[in-house]
């Protein structure tokens, strides 16, 4: 496929592309060994921020993946660095999420509480979440908090099948408080500016690879990017033939991603341009 030649830099997301839950996805570790090969650059930047850096370079050795830190974007990385630019230094946050978003925010330098007297509710995939942190965090909004979202995914894959996403906790809290979220993760453009400068990307030469149209697509195109999606997680293929957000390419999963890709890349080049020059 003649569009993947011009690609140097890639946005790939995790869950659904990579794995669902913790299983693999066929061609992991073939797909990887393709973009060291041919020098890709890349970050993976999910919208997941219930686990950190650590946790995903942990979990791609285990699949017979190594990447670095400096690699990965969690959202809780990307709401952090959002925290940094718009609130002061010590500022109080009280968070619905697990403990990568708590450290994370507490790595910035934020007061991370469980009180209602904050600046700011942040909220991330929570699988504790209760009525009673819903309701201390609606408490907290309409107390003046401003109320942040680190990602707005209605739905994340699992191995057995799709569970409700962050996007469903946002949506009870902003029915209950009449106040909308500011989102930080995906469709919004920060995380792909923050992966774009980590890599030295420019829009000409990077895609995003993603299983979600509301979010991985159609944030791609909104940062005038190539977008890739594939039908490995939460999109079906009836999804995306009724979706208004439609892709650049689509490809099955990964390894019919690698396989096309390979393709282009040993077929002649037509403006007579040896790959590794272009």
């Amino acid at each position: 496929m003649e569009a993947l030649r011009p690609l140097r830099h890639l946005i790939i997301d995790m869950d659904g592309v990579l794995w669902r839950g913790q299983r693999p996805m066929e061609g992991l570790a073939d797909f990887f060994a393709f973009l060291r090969r041919h020098e890709i650059r890349f970050v993976l930047a999910t919208n997941n921020a219930s686990r950190s850096r650590m946790d995903y370079v942990e979990q791609l050795a285990r699949f017979g993946v190594t990447v670095r830190p400096e690699e990965v974007l969690p959202s809780c990385d990307a709401t952090a660095f959002y925290l940094q630019q718009i609130a002061p230094a010590g500022a109080r946050v009280l968070v619905v999420g697990e403990q990568a978003l708590r450290a994370a925010l507490s790595e910035a330098g934020f007061q991370v509480i469980d009180a209602e007297d904050v600046d700011f509710v942040v909220v991330g995939l929570d699988w504790g979440l209760t009525y009673a942190k819903l309701a201390r965090a609606a408490r907290a909004i309409w107390n003046g908090a401003r109320f942040i979202g680190t990602n707005p995914d209605p739905v994340w894959p699992g191995e057995d099948g799709l569970y409700p996403g962050n996007g469903a906790t946002l949506a009870f809290l902003e029915r209950a408080t009449g106040i909308s979220p500011i989102v930080v993760g995906k469709p919004e453009p920060l995380m792909f500016r923050i992966a774009m400068q980590r890599m030295g990307a420019v829009p000409e030469t990077t895609a995003v690879i993603g299983d979600q149209l509301p979010t991985d697509i159609l944030g791609g195109k909104r940062a005038g990017l190539r977008t890739i999606l594939v039908l490995s997680g939460a999109t079906t293929p009836s999804m995306l033939a009724e979706s208004p957000v439609q892709p650049d390419m689509v490809f099955a999963d990964i390894r019919a991603l690698t396989a096309a890709w390979e393709t282009a890349l040993a077929a002649p080049d037509p403006k007579g341009c040896p790959q590794s020059l272009r």
